[in-house]
């Protein structure tokens, strides 16, 4: 057995902020990871364009060589081999602790955080020389969280009930965003989480009383266990009460989706909270396990920059988002619910990731004035101290895609000149959507919810489309000349002109107005002339 090392590129991550590490990880406890390898580049994505599932396998899965090769490098250390999928280039790989410090000299540890601990380390991770250049990551040795999403909605006055009374329904939402005629037939909607879990019998209170079929949901399990109701009510009380709130989230985006595509399957996916948990759920969309979507819901993320992520994880994710675009598969992801500082504090204008990768449809957050739809903004703007508001701004680590032929001038003294978000947005705050969590109404919002909206758009839109043709990822097509000659944003969504997302700190954000911006992109649905319309690819644009 060799000792010779290499370090694995960019596989350096930070001690968590505050945590402290308080003792040395069980030698003998199990330990799964998702290992990683090179493949062939992954072409851009072509405005409009979208190629089969078996074309992506044929031309850019790993060479065979290269994941018999890790195989066997890591059969050395003891460690074993669960799964190996060359179409995503990944490997399911399981072993102690000791046999995985052993392999990629990880250090291991656990570590304390607000009172719960995880298995963590820090610095760089090695991997044996003969593997240097084919491992491109090794995920799960770290446990710690990098999704985040805020439950609740700021502290008001008056019930629950009396709350939803005045929020919007289905049939509103239908309404205000003109959706197409349909409900989503022959469509299959994925929906990521990362905790919490889905009561069915919310699901059925909810379509009984908003007069909507109930849809077909099949939950996936991806390392964690898929709870019920009654093994939730079973828990610990703090754990209970910690479960409940992530599932207030979980059975919101479920509701949305079933609301407005009731004829559509849902596949909700639940994953661990950790780096691991992001690629094992993007492998499992690019797979088209249990169907193929044409579209994804995803209502988590963190800063662009934490230090959280490593950079081998954004890398990693990013380039499954990307087989996912080249799929045709729109994958939206909100925007983030704490206006321009996105939870950092340093006085700086952050983005969301992975809402700020160019191969999603970012989503942004309106709110409703009286009948005018503003840019969704709440006090203090940090719904994460009781108000908040729509994340948007411009990316500091991924660039502006070729297509994305817009300009917003960056906050004063920022040299920021990558991706733009969001791409477009829909309603997050006053007055919520109507939604029942254990059995009682329990009115929600955030971009977290804006995100299933456009899924379910997409997915209602490509089942009214006649005729049928294979679906594309939609964020380019906004961007390029519609039928008219300006940009498809134009025509397909509706220009949300008032309103800033200005989070204390930084004290500052980006403005709505006339066209594209960096806080709700081109606007809110404009449903019927996403179907049928012929989404050219040009360079028409609208500059700010």
């Amino acid at each position: 057995m060799t000792d010779t090392h290499v370090v694995l590129s960019g596989s350096d991550r930070a001690r968590k902020q505050n945590a402290e590490r308080i003792g040395d990880v069980d030698p003998a406890s199990a330990v799964e990871v998702t290992v990683t390898v090179r493949g062939p580049e992954l072409p851009q994505v072509t405005p409009g364009k979208s190629m089969s599932r078996e074309e992506l396998e044929r031309r850019y899965s790993a060479r065979p060589a290269d994941m018999d090769a890790v195989a066997s490098e890591l059969a050395q250390y003891g460690l074993e081999v669960l799964d190996s999928a060359p179409s995503t280039r990944s490997l399911r790989v399981r072993g102690t602790a000791a046999q995985m410090d052993a392999a990629f000299r990880a250090n291991l540890g656990i570590y304390r955080h607000d009172g719960d601990e995880f298995r963590g380390r820090e610095g760089t991770l090695e991997v044996p020389a003969g593997l240097a250049d084919v491992v491109t990551g090794v995920f799960g040795l770290d446990q710690r969280r990098v999704a985040r999403r805020v439950p609740g909605i700021p502290p008001h006055e008056g019930s629950a009930q009396a709350l939803a009374d005045d929020a919007l329904s289905p049939a509103d939402l239908e309404e205000r965003y003109r959706f197409p005629e349909g409900e989503g037939d022959g469509q299959t909607v994925a929906i990521a989480e990362f905790g919490g879990a889905y009561f069915p019998s919310d699901l059925q209170t909810f379509c009984t009383q908003q007069g909507r079929p109930e849809p077909s949901v099949k939950q996936i399990g991806l390392g964690v266990a898929v709870l019920t109701e009654q093994e939730v009510m079973a828990l610990p009380a703090d754990r209970r009460e910690q479960v409940l709130e992530e599932a207030g989230e979980v059975n919101m985006d479920v509701q949305i989706v079933a609301g407005l595509c009731p004829g559509a399957d849902i596949v909700v996916y639940f994953a661990t909270w950790d780096q691991k948990g992001w690629v094992d759920l993007l492998n499992e969309v690019v797979k088209g396990v249990p169907a193929g979507s044409v579209s994804v819901s995803v209502s988590w993320g963190l800063s662009e920059d934490s230090s959280d992520f490593s950079p081998a994880a954004r890398r990693v994710i990013d380039h499954r988002l990307q087989a996912a675009a080249l799929l045709g598969i729109t994958v939206c992801v909100s925007a983030g619910d704490d206006g321009s500082g996105d939870q950092v504090n340093d006085g700086q204008a952050h983005v969301n990731f992975p809402a700020c990768s160019p191969h999603v449809l970012a989503v942004g957050g309106t709110q409703l004035e009286g009948d005018q739809e503003v840019v969704w903004w709440q006090s203090p703007g940090r719904r994460s101290q009781g108000g908040g508001s729509t994340g948007g701004g411009i990316s500091r680590l991924f660039p502006q895609p070729s297509w994305q032929t817009v300009e917003v001038r960056p906050p004063e003294g920022s040299t920021a000149t990558g991706r733009i978000i969001p791409d477009i947005a829909a309603l997050a705050g006053p007055p919520f959507y109507q939604l029942i969590l254990l059995g009682r109404a329990a009115p929600n919002g955030g971009t977290s919810a804006a995100a299933p909206v456009w899924a379910a758009l997409v997915a209602r839109s490509a089942a009214a489309a006649s005729p049928q043709r294979p679906p594309v990822f939609l964020a380019p097509m906004l961007y390029g000349a519609g039928p008219d000659g300006h940009p498809l944003g134009m025509s397909v969504c509706r220009d949300i002109t008032s309103g800033s997302n200005t989070s204390t700190p930084p004290g500052w954000g980006f403005a709505a107005g006339p066209g594209f911006d960096a806080v709700t992109g081109w606007g809110v649905p404009d449903g019927p002339p996403l179907v049928g319309t012929e989404m050219a690819p040009g360079a028409a644009a609208a500059h700010k």
